[in-house]
């Protein structure tokens, strides 16, 4: 006897131990080329690919399990058997749902096995070494235990000598009739059609990798295709800046300065996004989407505006229809009070957020519906919250083969639990938002869509015509940690841009009509995108390359004669020296010219003329001329700085070298006496003369008289 159950132990042990090396939490941990991956790749695997029908409604309809066993082993394997585990006890909680999928415990694995008809497990004598086998299991709500509404565990296993070597959990929502109708829940689903920034200059772009996305099976590709057979109350969260880039190459551009060709697919690409949101619900983020939080940290409230106005001209004229502005989805649907408050300046009334961000408070064991109230400097925000668990749904696991399959499974059972929770009679709001730069599985998006449109506790809805219930809602406040902090762009990588920022606007206001934005605007905009915050160095590189363009235009505007070696020079002790203007820019232009003295002991100045309005125009030279007194001659400087109307320096201020050839008052005094001194020599000269000259003619007269 006791060999006998040494026997089954060591069998025991043989048989669990491939399922051990395949359980998730082992799966985790493996490294490609070690051992363990080496182990888990020689493997058994099952995997289920339907559940028909998706809710079965009555205790005899026939539930179809279909699916796929797989010998990843280097031998055969023999006296398989594939079966269904079930429970006919539901679940009570989301929260004992979400743990129950991805649970390594097989002691939490259903403890019924499904082995009383033929239909509801498969024997398999033999599966060759890389060989698979489809099985279909048949079973009904009634064999199953199954007895009112409700979310239940079921699972596949594969099993030697009664043994599971691999099991797949999910579960199967039983939606018979109920007493009490369930409330059809409002439920919103936000799709981003958002980009990393990939231009600096206005046609000058910074990397080639947007042109392989638009195309093909490229992401912004299969967003697209979503977008055109995706139900219109689906709500898109679309970039201006995206569609600037799409068309921007789709014209003759530059790739890091160097000339390229139009791509002919960014044309075609943006004519099918046009067309797919024709008429969908279409949110336009601020332009460049950028990170309104850091923004607003490091005083650069302005840039949000800006954006916010620039997002709604771009998106209006490139997908040739009105888009709203009013709702914002910031960067990782997280915000604090100060990104609120500066969002709400800016007319935005509406935010879409993470759970995480405005979590339940006091905790709930309930859903909460997803609409709530913020206080914000301008009034109340509406809030909307995203559901986390029915988002990850949208989020396919790209290493699992079966996660569209499973992912579907989820969806409804996570739905069906919120209908069917105590006390919610009264339909709630629910809102999906897969992450900003997702790179979607279109089989499982179109498959969770279709789905949600057919199941009776849904109602799709547009993103706006979600409004605030009028029972309270249990949320803290908002919650922005020290890692949403960290996450942000850094005050070290803002730094330049607002610099760069600064002087991009000079360009605007030196303009004879001042302009509101200049055409810098966009380029900087795209600086401040969120798309940087995991890709500074590249961010600063284009933020560089925007600096250069931005100084260059500047410098169109320049002072002639600037050259040190250029003297001026004012001839005597006062006179008026030019100070000329060259206008380069492309328009007219309108400024001051500050002349100050920076030896005043030696120089002064005239300021009047600094107080005059300059108007030049495009390709012309304009200046002043300015009155100077010099104390003394030799060589002095003067400051010259171009400013603005309304007083911002312009440039750089420049240094002139002023030459002076004027006299002290002592100096003149001395040489007007001296000339004094001399006149007065000279008219005694000239009078000692005139009498030498009447003595001679005397003493002539004298002798002519003698004679």
């Amino acid at each position: 006897m006791i060999r006998k159950v040494s026997l089954v132990a060591v069998l025991s042990a043989a048989l669990l131990a491939p399922m051990a090396a395949t359980t998730p939490s082992t799966a985790a941990t493996k490294t490609p080329g070690t051992a363990a991956a080496k182990t888990s790749r020689q493997s058994m695997a099952v995997s289920i690919t339907s559940i028909t029908p998706d809710t079965p409604s009555s205790l005899t309809t026939q539930i179809k399990i279909t699916g796929v066993v797989r010998n990843d082993t280097a031998e055969a394997m023999t006296n398989l058997r594939v079966r269904l585990r079930y429970s006919a006890q539901k679940f009570t909680d989301r929260a004992t749902m979400s743990a129950y999928q991805t649970d390594p415990n097989p002691a939490t694995l259903p403890s019924q096995v499904s082995t009383r008809t033929p239909a509801s497990f498969l024997d398999i004598p033999a599966l060759e070494a890389g060989a698979s086998k489809t099985f279909e299991l048949l079973a009904t709500p009634v064999q199953l235990g199954f007895t009112s509404f409700g979310v239940y565990r079921i699972a596949v296993d594969v099993a030697r000598f009664d043994v599971p070597i691999v099991t797949q959990r999910t579960y199967l929502t039983y939606a018979p009739p109920t007493p009490q109708k369930l409330p059809r829940n409002r439920l919103a689903i936000a799709l981003p059609i958002i980009d990393q920034t990939h231009r600096a200059e206005n046609d000058n772009f910074v990397d080639d990798k947007l042109g392989s996305q638009l195309t093909g099976k490229g992401r912004l590709a299969e967003l697209a295709g979503i977008a055109a057979t995706a139900p219109k109350s689906v709500t898109w969260f679309v970039d201006p800046a995206l569609l600037d880039d799409a068309q921007t190459l789709s014209r003759k551009h530059r790739l890091k300065s160097k000339d390229q060709a139009a791509d002919p697919n960014a044309a075609q690409w943006l004519n099918s996004l046009r067309t797919a949101l024709a008429s969908s619900p279409v949110v336009a983020t601020p332009y460049a989407d950028p990170d309104v939080a850091a923004l607003a940290h490091q005083g650069l409230d302005g840039q949000t505006a800006t954006a916010i106005t620039m997002g709604h001209q771009v998106a209006t004229e490139l997908l040739k229809r009105d888009v709203s502005l009013t709702t914002n989805w910031p960067v990782a649907g997280v915000l604090d009070a100060d990104a609120l408050d500066l969002l709400n300046v800016a007319k935005v009334d509406r935010v879409l957020l993470n759970s995480t961000n405005l979590p339940p408070q006091p905790p709930v064991a309930f859903t909460p519906d997803a609409v709530t109230t913020l206080d914000a400097v301008e009034g109340p925000v509406t809030a909307l919250v995203a559901d986390a668990q029915l988002t990850r749904t949208f989020e396919p696991d790209s290493t699992a083969p079966d996660s569209v399959f499973l992912n579907k499974q989820r969806f409804i059972a996570e739905t069906a639990m919120v209908a069917a929770e105590p006390g919610q009679i009264n339909p709630r709001s629910l809102v999906i938002a897969p992450s900003r730069r997702w790179d979607p599985n279109p089989t499982l998006v179109n498959t969770l869509l279709k789905t949600a449109r057919t199941l009776p506790w849904l109602k799709l809805t547009p993103l706006a015509s979600l409004k605030p219930s009028k029972a309270s809602v249990p949320r803290a406040a908002l919650t922005y940690t020290d890692q949403d902090r960290k996450d942000e762009l850094s005050a070290k990588y803002l730094r330049p841009l607002k610099n760069v920022a600064e002087k991009a606007q000079l360009t605007a206001l030196i303009a004879a009509e001042p302009k509101p934005h200049s055409d810098f605007d966009a380029a900087v905009l795209r600086l401040a995108s969120s798309s940087w915050r995991n890709h500074t160095r590249a961010g600063r590189a284009a933020t560089k390359l925007v600096d250069g363009a931005v100084q260059t235009q500047m410098n169109k505007i320049s002072i002639t004669g600037a050259d040190p070696d250029q003297l001026r020079q004012l001839a005597g002790s006062n006179g008026q020296v030019p100070i000329s203007v060259k206008n380069s820019i492309g328009e007219t232009i309108a400024l001051y010219i500050d002349v100050k003295s920076n030896n005043p002991g030696v120089l002064q100045i005239d300021p009047t003329p600094s107080k005059k309005l300059l108007t030049i125009l495009n390709d012309q030279n304009g200046g002043v001329q300015v009155p100077m007194s010099a104390t003394t001659s030799g060589d002095a400087t003067v400051s010259v700085q171009l400013t603005t109307r309304n007083g911002l320096p312009y440039g750089k201020p420049v240094k002139l070298t002023i030459r002076t050839t004027g006299y002290t008052g002592i100096a003149l005094v001395i040489v007007g006496a001296a000339l004094a001194v001399m006149l007065a020599a000279v008219v005694t000269r000239v009078l000692r003369r005139r009498s030498q000259r009447r003595l001679a003619r005397a003493a002539k007269s004298r002798e002519s008289e003698t004679v």
